[in-house]
């Protein structure tokens, strides 16, 4: 087993991972001793969104650390959801959708905390632990310990429960109670000490550690630590986009997509996420923030930002074929991509179809540019091209009669169209 880092406590309050603890001891206990430690994932969906990526990597970190981390997918409390940081109740889940939600959490979570290893991780499913305990037991052996006016005074709840509109339904205020018996059972069984999450569970946190101090008694060494909710600095939501919210599978989110939203961070946030998820030392991440003052045109600590957190999610491979597409959207080398890079990198630009055999006696450019939209009319479509402004596969066309022949598609059966330097538009010949 790794002995624990002696200023791992230290480096999590540099990267402004510790908002709340249970205890002040907490570091010290961290600096001294290896802990098992456990966060929970709720399956609401097949995939975690972006959002859930900083204490999946904070889990990692501990477990890089030397400690021992279990991450618990919510096969039971997702049957219930949790109440915090929610205006309205969540729709319940039938058994089908609920099943194959934990087996892509499960398969998702394994890529990032390896199960192997001097400090190996554990997955596990709350439902192993509470599909059998009967309704009467459950209020018997862990309801009793708690009080209507301590649970009505934790923020999740007592925000609800002021929203005359929506309320809070009994299924959902259970879940504290839930959530507090998944720390006492790892506890248990698994010699669990500490529970991580997001600022919002500080009460279901909380809820935990008094449950096993009355259960155990008050001197029992458990802790509760949260980090931040992962904020923009102008107010707007991490992990939306116009197009939808970023998803960690790339199913749902492109490799390709998932870098670009990276390299987009806007140079206020760039020092925080890379201090919550890339696993850069602190020179190196002082370095970039500098680099961010003096020279922010490179946007160096944005392209860092982004090449770590790809590769850390997707791998090495995927990030090595996400950097070619970005490097292909400027040049010739767009003919080397294959389909679905190329549809990747131009999933934003406007495209258009049209059948394949239109080109056995050639398509004049300047009809494709009309049609694209890219020109106003034919004339303007001359003149442009006679400039130097159009191109053709990110090759510039200084011919104003040039016709566009079936050599000429790229992938299988596509052009893509440039005006300038950025107005694309793809035009697909199937």
């Amino acid at each position: 087993m790794n002995s624990p880092k002696s200023d791992f406590f230290s480096d999590l309050q540099f990267r402004n991972l510790v908002k709340q603890v249970t205890d002040d001891t907490l570091g010290t206990v961290l600096n001294r001793e290896s802990l098992t430690l456990y966060c929970g994932f709720d399956p609401t969906s097949d995939s975690l969104h972006v959002g859930s990526l900083l204490p999946l990597v904070t889990l990692r970190r501990f477990q890089l650390a030397g400690h021992k981390p279990i991450a618990v997918i919510g096969g039971a409390t997702g049957m219930i959801g949790d109440p915090s940081g929610k205006t309205a109740e969540r729709s319940l889940q039938d058994d089908e959708s609920l099943a194959r939600n934990v087996a892509g959490l499960r398969r998702l979570i394994s890529r990032l905390l390896p199960e192997s290893g001097p400090s190996p991780a554990q997955i596990v499913n709350n439902a192993e632990w509470t599909k059998d305990m009967s309704f009467l037991h459950f209020l018997r052996d862990i309801g009793k310990h708690f009080t209507i006016n301590h649970m009505m005074a934790k923020e999740s709840v007592r925000a609800r429960l002021e929203d005359r509109e929506h309320g809070i339904s009994y299924t959902e205020f259970s879940y504290m109670l839930l959530q507090a018996y998944d720390f006492l059972h790892l506890n248990q069984k698994l010699g669990c000490q500490l529970q991580l999450g997001g600022s919002d569970q500080w009460g279901n946190i909380t809820a935990g550690t008094d449950l096993i101090r009355k259960i155990k008694g008050p001197h029992v060494g458990v802790f509760g630590m949260t980090h931040p909710l992962v904020m923009k600095a102008d107010g707007g939501k991490f992990g939306k986009t116009e197009s939808g919210t970023i998803w960690l599978d790339a199913h749902k989110t492109s490799p390709y997509q998932f870098y670009q939203y990276f390299i987009q961070t806007p140079d206020a946030d760039v020092g925080t996420y890379l201090r919550y998820f890339t696993f850069l030392s602190k020179d190196e991440i002082l370095a970039l923030e500098e680099e961010t003052k003096t020279t922010p045109e490179k946007r160096s600590a944005q392209i860092r930002l982004a090449r770590e957190v790809t590769q850390l999610v997707h791998g090495a491979e995927e990030l090595a074929r996400v950097e070619k597409a970005s490097h292909a959207l400027f040049g010739a080398s767009i003919r080397e991509l294959d389909e679905r890079t190329l549809l990747d990198v131009l999933s934003g630009a406007p495209h258009s179809a049209r059948p394949k055999d239109a080109l056995s006696s050639g398509v004049p450019l300047i009809d494709l540019l009309v049609d694209a939209a890219l020109v106003s009319s034919k004339g303007a479509a001359r003149k442009d091209i006679t400039a130097g402004g159009i191109y053709l596969n990110n090759e510039r066309v200084n011919d104003p009669a040039f016709m566009v022949r079936s050599e000429q598609l790229i992938c299988g059966g596509y052009l893509v169209l440039r005006k300038g330097k950025k107005n694309y538009h793809l035009v697909s010949f199937k």
